[in-house]
């Protein structure tokens, strides 16, 4: 035990340390937007970008996000001395790294993406996207919005109002102790007094913030609801594509915009622009149903299967709904249940849609109105590219398990994140520095992803191969 070892004998042929060195080392770093890839002439050289590359790699692989942990474990752990040739970063270089090279990472993240399609493990066109909500550095006591402070500031009132009133009782009943009380009930009315100048400063500066909303330790985060019924959540809402076979994330967006509504064509188009097909199939629940973005998607070439969240409370009153009547595009007319024709009568302007109006004359004299309209007429709107809705829903007809496949591909993929996060928060601020940080999270389950479809050894050989 006294003789000195070889690194190369700590590290297996088998050892995903190597994978991530085969592929770091095949990687264009300067092409790719990293800061220091090709060094200055004068002055003392920097780390390489491929060392700290590495380091956090083999960090979001391994369930050691933070800069300092990193540290600690590159002076111990005889996996990354052999990986980073026994350099020691402090924290302070590594940090500033991810800090920096945002644009870098993101790239290195979509290079692995087209690596999985040139091995052929994004053959099948369709894919899963969804959003989650992921917890920010901010605290939600240090988001604001119009709504919060006002509640703060009646709480703050009821609270001046409770001291007021101790002070007179102390004064008509004059207690043991009366000056200490007095002094303290002062301080805590003064204190209370700070406080509502604070919330009015807020209040005004709530105002000018996108969104109407004021996040103090992370600016671009905000309040967003979650799928728990009254809960919710100060952090960032992160897009997913899954591929349905593999698993594998092909493209991400983190964005602070709460709702998934108008994502689903950005999504698409990343995803078709990822994965290479010419035809791509996409499948989403029913938050990301938009007409204007299921017109998107027809636009770019893009099969949606999108079902329609069910907002009209006529089934539940127990009338006809919108799917009773027939559309007749030959003479652009509806039949009503009871037979009648519901005719074209003008069209209007709705949210820059363009909005047809239809309506039987009929109506008054209906033997089964009751059951329509509780309204002198039923009146129907269409908008103007409605086909491309009736298109996606006759689509979904014909793959009822959509929403199966959706929910097996990729909802485990956000719990392994944030299990892999130790369901905590982003560990950087800013939209920027939270993208970078997601991007490792999805290198690193793709990475892991891959070597669990094609074993060590193949994987080993496909890097080789990418390489050459």
């Amino acid at each position: 035990t006294l003789l000195p070892e070889c690194l190369e004998d700590f590290v297996g042929e088998d050892n995903p340390v190597r994978i991530v060195d085969a592929f770091v080392n095949e990687l264009d770093l300067q092409t790719l937007g990293f800061d220091g890839a090709d060094p200055a002439v004068t002055g003392r050289p920097g780390y390489h970008p491929s060392v700290l590359l590495k380091l956090y790699i083999y960090g979001y692989l391994n369930r050691v996000q933070s800069s300092r942990r990193l540290e600690r474990e590159a002076q111990r752990n005889v996996e990354l001395m052999w990986l980073t040739g026994r350099l020691t970063p402090d924290f302070k270089t590594i940090a500033d790294f991810r800090r920096d090279n945002g644009k870098g990472i993101r790239n290195v993240c979509r290079r692995f993406v087209t690596l999985c399609r040139e091995l052929n493990l994004l053959s099948q066109a369709i894919v899963a996207i969804d959003g989650s909500k992921f917890k920010a550095v901010n605290n939600r006591d240090r988001n604001f919005t119009q709504v919060k402070i006002e509640r703060f500031q009646q709480q703050v009132t009821e609270n001046i109002e409770h001291y007021l009133a101790e002070l007179e009782r102390a004064d008509r009943t004059q207690p043991a102790g009366l000056q200490l009380k007095t002094d303290r009930l002062h301080h805590k009315i003064e204190t209370l007094r700070e406080r509502m100048q604070q919330l009015d400063s807020l209040k005004s500066q709530i105002k000018l913030e996108p969104g109407q909303q004021l996040s103090m330790t992370d600016p671009d985060a905000r309040s967003m609801a979650t799928s728990r019924l009254g809960s919710a959540v100060v952090g960032y809402n992160v897009q997913t594509a899954v591929d349905a076979v593999n698993h594998l994330i092909v493209a991400h967006e983190v964005t602070n915009d709460s709702s998934d509504r108008s994502q689903l064509s950005k999504m698409g188009v990343a995803s078709r622009d990822a994965t290479g097909a010419p035809e791509l199939e996409v499948v989403a629940d029913r938050g990301y149903y938009s007409g204007v973005e299921l017109k998107a998607c027809e636009d770019a070439g893009i099969r949606a299967y999108v079902p329609k969240p069910m907002t009209s409370n006529a089934k539940a009153e127990g009338r006809f709904d919108k799917s009773d009547f027939i559309y007749i595009a030959r003479d652009d007319e509806y039949q009503c249940p009871a037979g009648h024709r519901a005719v074209y009568r003008f069209t209007s302007q709705e949210r820059d849609m363009q909005i047809r109006r239809y309506w039987s004359s009929a109506c008054t004299s209906c033997a089964v109105k009751d059951q329509c309209t509780p309204s002198k007429y039923r009146r129907i709107s269409r908008w103007e590219h409605e086909a491309v809705l009736e298109t996606v829903q006759r689509r979904l007809e014909h793959l009822p398990d959509a929403m199966k496949i959706r929910k097996r591909t990729i909802e485990h993929v956000f719990g392994t994140l944030k299990h892999w996060m130790g369901s905590t928060h982003f560990l950087t601020k800013k939209l920027g520095g939270v993208s970078t940080e997601m991007s490792l999270h999805v290198l690193a389950y793709n990475l892991k992803r891959v070597m669990s479809v094609l074993g060590i050894s193949r994987t080993m050989k496909a890097m080789r191969q990418a390489g050459a």
